[in-house]
């Protein structure tokens, strides 16, 4: 087969229980590995999977089945006895000292006692120890340090053989080039590490932002762009990306005196190698084991990288030893992936969204696809920009990815699946709502329409006035919205102050208490802080944070009104951009009439960060450690220092409280002998907004 071969079928579909004999077995064995074979090489070699994870480990457990059931038909080079992809012989080759084996998956917590009854059956144990670990979705690497010294390191490759990456391994800052002695044990002579290099969900977050504003394209997904960065030929590129690294094993750890992998993961640090101290953990029964799988799932989306899964391992070595293996992964230990958070849909139609401040944006209907326990049936296109870049068609079958609460991605399409009648999209020239002509920036990243009295806009612009953040209106989502501007009951935002609980009554589905509730709100909504009401009015650039900002500046809202871009860029935080959004939004008229009929029907905004900016930090001394999700270290040492704290590098006994991140360190035990408040980031940001209130 090709290795650019089009014509592959990427998910066959085999029908094992159909099967009946030899002859037809073979077929479906040919194709399925046709299928993995080629899906082995656009994942480990060009980056690229053309399907989701759960379908590529659909078609590896048919293959599996079926070679198990006929076992005349396996063959030496059948995917199911290789781990990964060819290594790419441009980088050098490397062969590693013992294989790399991948894990066998499995999905379900039966397949998860199955597995604890055979370890402890062939163990002959009542009960067995085992370590659990995040499976990291990252580029699983080997470090060979020689006399303590980085000599060599490599990838994964095809679990024989990887490619030498040892010069952009090194650029890594995670990975120390020479090994740290250990009071209480010594370093090997020889000693084979092997870990997963992977870039953090902001860092990856970062770089896709520059890729764009240098009209570079942008990574797909972190994992795509780990072991992009570490495949480069110039370890000056790979130096400039955020690689991170953990440490999870030792190659023939029995050889160096280890009993436990517990023990390995214990040691590793004191050589200097970063392990996650934070969430390995090794337990006594199954049922404790499946207790932490679902904790790790929970805690999936709050980690600062991605995980796409737990590797549950036989913590005994002389244990591991005994299990042994297969000819693909050990018997001793197996990957319990979580549900997937990619998948593939169809695109069956596009459709134009406009928004309040008049953007149009394209949004992707698809076949209804569960991914990760959540139905999506619609994802985000952003624009027409996109839409080319990706080369993306009504009709083409796409990766999915849904990660937390944001909007699902169309990640890419499959090309290969294309049959001919697939559709381009353009977006429209006229506003699909009002029907006025469009207006599209040159590099079609911007779509508007002009027509501020669009009646989709005023809606999202009511929609946004009346949310939780802003006014905190209950009761009034975009349905009730649109049902009240169809009935011509409002127009504008003012509206909404304007309405009569008799008319509410009328409509359908308004019982006399929702009405009451309703109009009970509206009355509430007129005492509110500044802050909220001008994040209410919805001034482009103005979130939360930034409406706090401008009140901490401005004892009114007058004030602020007749202040200039001048004025305003003398304020720490704010630059060119909001200092022109807030005078262009006070300079247009409507808006001022808009913000005048509000404020007649009662609305009273109370400024309660008194005007001008507070040093609510007065005297604190500040130490933080680990990662910073929010800030970086200068951003947050000029925030403490402007609010009139100080920043330090070290804890003491005159240190008021230790900020901590993830991977905190040594300050930490540091705060704990010299009982030093430890909090982490939200509680650092309610601190300060505790302060600014009672101040």
């Amino acid at each position: 087969m090709g290795k650019e071969n089009k014509d592959v079928d990427l998910t066959p579909d085999v029908n094992i229980e159909g099967i009946s004999s030899a002859d037809e077995a073979d077929q479906s064995i040919q194709k399925l590995r046709e299928a993995i074979r080629y899906h082995n090489y656009r994942y480990y070699v060009k980056d690229d999977p053309v399907i989701s994870d759960s379908e590529y480990d659909t078609l590896m457990e048919q293959l599996e089945k079926l070679e198990e059931e006929y076992p005349d038909l396996k063959t030496d080079d059948s995917p199911t006895r290789q781990v990964g992809g060819e290594p790419k012989d441009e980088l050098g080759l490397v062969d590693h000292p013992e294989p790399m084996l991948s894990l066998k998956s499995v999905k379900e917590s039966e397949e998860v006692k199955k597995f604890d009854d055979t370890c402890r059956s062939e163990l002959d144990k009542d009960s067995q120890v085992y370590t659990c670990e995040p499976k990291y979705d990252g580029l699983a690497v080997e470090l060979i340090y020689e006399g303590g010294k980085l000599t060599t390191g490599s990838t994964r490759g095809d679990g024989q053989t990887g490619e030498d990456v040892t010069g952009n391994i090194k650029t890594i800052s995670e990975v120390p080039l020479r090994l740290m002695e250990e009071p209480d044990r010594e370093v090997p002579d020889n000693l084979v590490v092997r870990g997963e290099v992977f870039i953090s969900k902001k860092d990856f977050a970062d770089m896709n932002r520059r890729r764009r504003e240098e009209d570079k394209k942008p990574f797909a997904n972190p994992r795509n762009a780990a072991a992009g960065s570490l495949r480069q030929l110039d370890p000056n590129v790979t130096a400039e990306r955020p690689l991170r690294f953990y440490a999870y094993q030792i190659a023939g750890a029995e050889d160096h005196g280890f009993e436990s992998q517990r023990e390995v993961l214990q040691a590793l640090p004191g050589w200097g190698l970063k392990v996650n101290g934070e969430l390995n953990k090794t337990f006594g029964t199954i049922d404790e084991v499946i207790d932490y799988y679902g904790e790790l799932e929970e805690r999936r989306e709050d980690l600062e990288y991605e995980i796409d899964g737990m590797v549950c391992k036989v913590d005994d070595i002389d244990g591991q030893a005994a299990l042994g293996e297969r000819s693909r992964n050990p018997r001793w230990a197996i990957a319990w992936k979580f549900p997937p958070k990619r998948e593939s849909s169809v695109v069956e139609k596009i459709e134009v969204q406009v928004g309040r401040t008049g953007k149009l944006t394209p949004v992707a209907h698809l076949e209804p696809v569960n991914i990760g326990g959540v139905e999506v049936s619609r994802a985000s296109l952003h624009n027409q920009h996109e839409i080319d870049e990706k080369d993306i068609r009504i009709g083409d079958k796409v990766i999915v990815e849904r990660a937390g609460d944001v909007i699902p991605q169309v990640v890419k399409p499959i090309k290969e699946s294309r049959d001919g009648s697939e559709k381009e999209f353009t977006m429209p020239d006229r506003c699909p709502v009002c029907g006025s002509d469009v207006v599209m920036s040159g590099d079609k990243k911007q779509t508007h329409c002009p027509n501020i009295d669009c009646k989709a806009q005023v809606q999202r612009r009511i929609e946004h006035f009346v949310s939780k953040d802003a006014m905190d209106i209950e009761g009034l989502g975009g349905k009730r919205i649109k049902q009240l501007m169809d009935q011509g009951l409002i127009e504008k935002t003012a509206d909404l102050y304007s309405l009569k609980k008799e008319k509410l009554a009328e409509l359908d589905d308004y019982a006399e208490k929702s009405a009451r509730n309703l109009m009970d709100e509206i009355e509430k909504s007129k005492s509110v802080k500044l802050d909220a009401f001008l994040y209410a009015l919805g001034i482009p650039h103005v979130g939360n944070h930034m409406a706090r900002v401008l009140c901490e500046h401005f004892d009114t809202l007058d004030d602020l009104k007749e202040a200039d871009e001048s004025r305003l860029r003398e304020i720490d935080e704010i630059g060119p951009e909001v200092s022109k959004a807030v005078t262009t939004f006070f300079g247009e008229k409507k808006n001022l009439e808009t913000i005048d009929d509000i404020l007649s029907a009662g609305v009273q905004p109370e400024n309660p960060y008194g005007g001008k900016q507070k040093q609510v930090l007065d005297g604190l001394k500040f130490v933080f450690t680990g990662e910073l999700e929010n800030w970086t270290r200068d951003e947050v040492k000029e925030m403490v220092e402007r609010l009139g704290g100080r920043a330090v590098s070290s804890v003491s006994g005159e240190t008021d409280y230790v900020v901590k991140g993830p991977g905190a360190g040594s300050k930490l035990d540091d705060a704990g002998e010299m009982d030093v408040p430890v909090i982490d980031e939200d509680e650092f940001r309610d601190l300060i907004d505790k302060k600014r209130e009672s101040g």
